[in-house]
């Protein structure tokens, strides 16, 4: 069989110090920050505008709006000052910038991309497409986030990155986003946390209502029914903790895509929102929605998770229940195939399975469709990201571990009616780590989490060593031919 011709792009994407967040500065005690806050008190006002200043002068610079999250931090801090003076503007902005530090998102590195078409595609060349690329940006304490980068892939193929800007910046929380009870209610069902406490909490709600009246309506609950027993109080905990996991976030609508940082924000992302694995899903009325399914790590457990989003401007993080919902690398199918939703996942850490479902929200019973059967994929099978229709079935794009831990990216083939079927596969690998790319944090790893169809040429980026990113472009009719 004639090898592939795989074209390596001189992209490359490294990982790079000087792009930080504004981030709040917690303390491990109060006391220790009611201290901060006296000697910032004892100041008088002349060195307070004179510190101020100062930061102004350094730090006014390289963050948008860092007036505003002073502000912010100060009222979050408030109860620290323990004194009801009334503070000047100044004193209360550099009470803020005390309770403030720089995050560097991506020190440590910036790899495992997922590309998607733009949501815009307006003034383009003929034969143009315009990409969003979403990356893992790991920084200090190996924390991952989900940062952004736009592009455009020209009608010969060629891949063009636009740069990003020098500020970065993280989404508001959106007020009062709504829970559908119906919805709610399926999912304390499915975690066993439906009983007499939680439909008494349910029962007073409207078919929408928001995570302070879920709160309220507990609190009542638990009153009326007269209960303190530990099963109950472990009950309401989950069930307000399966709703704080649900939660919508918005940038401002200014802001440019490269600008946009998706941080850990819950208890179970709290060391990384990892591999986001973005599709473009088309509904059956033909809308479209860009979804992606992600790991959350909590520094002990992997979650798989998901997110939603129209625009890349307004975010739902939202949580995936069932037994199927387990291990890294769960990947969207871009539409529902025979009226059921479809999904692949790696449940047992070495095969590869699609699940269906009704929902999206909901995966149930797996079913493997490939197991290791060449020396460069021994160890276990992974995706690279959702399939691609083509007229010949659904393409994956996927990874295969070998011998010294190497991870190399391969491709096979389903059966677009039945993809439980496997219809043609790769017997070698179509990327290996090279001599440029083994080097880094985790070495002799190439991994991607999403690839591009453009015309008939695959567009796949890819991870180097879990440190940069660069990007192959492959023939499709090649790819296909060297199926076996």
């Amino acid at each position: 069989m004639k090898p592939i011709n795989v074209n390596r792009t001189k992209i490359t994407l490294y990982p790079d110090s000087k792009r930080v967040l504004v981030r709040p500065f917690h303390f491990m005690s109060g006391q220790r920050a009611s201290e901060i806050c006296a000697r910032v008190m004892s100041l008088s006002e002349d060195e307070v505008h004179t510190l101020l200043g100062e930061l102004w002068a350094e730090f006014g610079g390289r963050h948008k709006n860092i007036r505003e999250f002073f502000r912010r931090r100060f009222e979050e801090v408030h109860p620290y000052l323990l004194s009801d003076r009334t503070l000047s503007e100044e004193r209360a902005l550099l009470v803020g910038g005390y309770f403030t530090h720089e995050y560097s998102f991506e020190a440590a590195a910036l790899f495992n991309p997922s590309i998607v078409p733009h949501p815009d595609q307006s003034n383009l060349a003929i034969g143009s497409q315009r990409f969003v690329l979403s990356l893992r940006a790991t920084g200090e304490g190996h924390i991952s986030s989900i940062t952004f980068r736009s592009g455009i892939v020209n009608s010969d193929g060629k891949v063009v990155i636009d740069a990003p800007t020098r500020y970065s910046l993280e989404p508001a929380r959106v007020p009062n986003a709504a829970f559908e009870k119906s919805l709610f209610e399926r999912k304390l069902r499915e975690l066993n946390l439906l009983g007499a406490f939680s439909r008494e909490a349910l029962r007073p709600l409207a078919e929408l209502f928001t995570l302070e009246e879920l709160r309220t309506s507990i609190s009542l609950a638990a009153k009326e029914l007269q209960v303190r027993d530990l099963e109950t109080e472990k009950v309401a905990k989950k069930t307000l903790t399966l709703a704080q996991s649900c939660f919508e976030v918005q940038f401002d609508s200014d802001s440019c895509l490269s600008e946009r940082v998706l941080f850990p924000y819950t208890a179970a992302q709290s060391h990384g929102i990892e591999d986001a694995r973005f599709v473009l899903f088309q509904d059956d009325d033909g809308a479209r929605t860009y979804y992606a399914t992600y790991t959350a790590y909590d520094g002990k457990e992997i979650q798989p998770q998901f997110l939603e989003t129209p625009d890349f401007l307004h975010f739902k993080f939202i949580t995936l229940i069932g037994p199927a919902v387990e291990n890294k690398g769960m990947a969207l199918f871009p539409r529902k195939i025979k009226g059921l939703y479809a999904m692949l996942g790696r449940q047992d850490y070495e095969n590869l399975y699609v699940i269906f479902s009704d929902h999206l929200h909901f995966w149930h019973a797996a079913q493997v469709i490939l197991r290791p059967a060449f020396p460069w994929e021994f160890i276990q099978l992974g995706n690279c990201g959702s399939p691609i229709e083509t007229e010949a079935g659904w393409l994956v794009i996927s990874h295969g571990v070998g011998p010294m831990r190497k991870y190399c990216i391969g491709a096979f083939l389903l059966d677009r009616d039945d993809p439980t079927k496997v219809i043609g596969r790769l017997r070698e690998p179509l990327i290996m780590p090279n001599k440029n790319e083994r080097e880094g944090y985790v070495p002799n790893v190439v991994y991607s989490c999403g690839s591009l169809l453009h015309g008939r040429q695959l567009i796949i980026p890819y991870g180097t060593s879990d440190y940069a990113t660069t990007f192959a472009t492959v023939q499709l009719d090649e790819v296909l031919a060297a199926m076996q």
